[in-house]
């Protein structure tokens, strides 16, 4: 089935290739075709929107949500008018999204991601998919559901070698392990605060501030949650080294993805 998601604020590539998800692919004709959990998506660019396409009114919803359609981001810009440098990196990138992705693949996602680039990042997870999740047939292909906790956390560390995720595997294999057995609740962290969420995801080996502030941020919708990279601590220590501005308010991840992608286009490569 075929739903017209009308707003002015969602570009597909800015959000989809934007670094805070990793299994999306783009086709040949402009959309993109990907997977979460176990709903699959193909979704395309419109003048006044997106056009998204799923088998069912439930995975229609659940995509929605992904989307996040409930924050209005026309009004979070606006917001962000009262800083100079926020404005134009906003008015830029206004088509941005904070995705609401599951949160044990976004945990995952992001260990592997430490000290890793987006092309290598795509292919850990396109192989630990592979090898160890479910085959989701469709119409835009075969496309693997990302493992679940107890099946990563029956592996071993020479089982996840294929992945050539290196050091990585010992963290992956933690959180799985922590997951599986409880001692990781991830949906309590909803009712957490964002200082609470970020301490409890630290006890998981191998996470550390930003893998905390990206999960908090890209799987729990925790908006105060400002992960800080290279490319930011650049923008921090040149724009706003006496303190952020007032008027990120609850939305510093929102300005933090803003601003990452607006001065990232324009830093010569070293």
């Amino acid at each position: 089935m075929e739903y017209h998601y009308k707003t002015g604020c969602l570009d597909l590539a800015q959000t989809l290739e934007s670094g805070q998800c990793f299994r999306w692919r783009r086709c040949e004709d402009g959309s993109y075709v990907g997977i979460s959990g176990r709903y699959t998506l193909n979704v395309r660019q419109a003048p006044d929107g997106v056009i998204m396409e799923a088998d069912s009114d439930e995975a229609i919803r659940y995509w929605l949500s992904y989307f996040d359609s409930e924050t209005d981001y026309e009004a979070v810009i606006r917001q962000f008018e009262a800083d100079e440098t926020l404005r134009l990196a906003s008015s830029e990138n206004r088509g941005i999204r904070i995705l609401r992705q599951e949160p044990f693949e976004t945990l995952i996602s992001f260990i592997i991601s430490q000290n890793n680039n987006i092309p290598r990042i795509t292919g850990i997870i396109g192989r630990l998919c592979e090898s160890f999740g479910e085959k989701i047939s469709g119409e835009y292909g075969g496309m693997w559901s990302f493992p679940d906790a107890e099946t990563l956390a029956s592996l071993t560390a020479d089982d996840l070698a294929p992945l050539r995720a290196g050091f990585r595997v010992r963290y992956i294999l933690d959180a799985a392990n922590k997951v599986a057995s409880g001692q990781v609740r991830l949906p309590e962290i909803y009712g957490m605060s964002y200082d609470e969420g970020k301490a409890y995801l630290k006890t998981i080996v191998g996470v550390g501030d930003k893998v905390a502030d990206c999960v908090l941020l890209f799987a729990y919708h925790k908006t105060e949650a400002f992960p800080s990279d290279v490319w930011i601590k650049r923008v921090v220590a040149e724009y706003y080294s006496d303190g952020l501005p007032e008027c990120m308010g609850d939305y510093k991840g929102i300005a933090q993805q803003y601003l990452f992608e607006y001065f990232r286009k324009r830093t010569p490569v070293e």
